[in-house]
């Protein structure tokens, strides 16, 4: 990917058919990105970085003091999120395929004897997979009337920068396996999202307002994901600028 670099800055050039400048600092080592439209001249990103630099220091310091999450071992005991919810896992080997159900406040994971800490993981994401395919029927058939837009298809894959993705000429969105650890409102947000790009593909002040339009409280679902939880979201800007393109 094309870069600039000033003095001990290294920002990340992404050069998209959009109307403004967008500088994100990015978790958790605090890479930079400014996305600017294609006309956009290199004085005019200099000057804009060059504006923003304590800005970006100040995320940057900020990313660094945060603790990683841990790793997770797919063990029993550890804690795994659901619909926003935290749930201790208890893992059981015993013979069969594997399977995963509540009991109360725990997650029961049964794998096979021997089940390597990628089975497990596989294992656990089938089921996660399982429980979103079963839910978004009935949400889109929800949303879709509101937005006033119909998806052909739609699907479920893990992503590790985006919440959901929409093709406008295919008319298909994709929706993040990661969501199935988020509070119902994230979910129905990026769906409401994606369903409204098929209205408008970019980012611009008629996507925000039919988005709006649609789904009037979707800030509060759009700041939780960007922040992040203990869920264990796909790594993401946590902290981003916007303004005028400047040619």
């Amino acid at each position: 990917m094309p870069h600039l670099q000033i003095g001990d800055l290294h920002v990340e050039i992404l050069r998209k058919p959009v109307r403004h400048l967008r500088l994100t600092v990015r978790r958790p080592d605090g890479r930079i990105r400014l996305t600017a439209p294609t006309r956009t001249t290199e004085a005019a990103m200099r000057e804009v970085i060059l504006q923003k630099e304590a800005w970006i220091r100040k995320h940057q310091a900020a990313f660094l003091t945060q603790a990683p999450p841990a790793p997770l071992h797919y063990e029993s005991g550890e804690t795994h999120y659901y619909q926003g919810q935290p749930y201790r896992l208890h893992v059981e080997e015993r013979a069969g395929r594997p399977a995963v159900a509540f009991v109360g406040e725990e997650l029961h994971l049964s794998v096979p004897a021997g089940a390597t800490l990628l089975q497990r993981q596989q294992a656990l994401a089938a089921w996660r997979r399982q429980q979103l395919r079963a839910q978004l029927p009935a949400l889109l058939a929800k949303w879709e009337p509101v937005v006033g837009a119909q998806a052909h298809a739609w699907g479920i894959k893990q992503m590790k920068t985006r919440w959901g993705t929409c093709s406008i000429r295919a008319r298909r969105i994709w929706l993040n396996l990661e969501l199935s650890k988020w509070p119902l409102p994230c979910l129905e947000y990026v769906v409401v999202h994606e369903l409204t790009h098929l209205h408008e593909r970019l980012h611009n002040a008629r996507f925000w307002h039919l988005l709006g339009q649609a789904l009037p409280e979707w800030q509060t679902a759009h700041l939780a994901l960007r922040q992040g939880d203990p869920a264990g979201p796909p790594a993401r800007s946590l902290a981003s600028a916007t303004q005028p393109a400047q040619f």
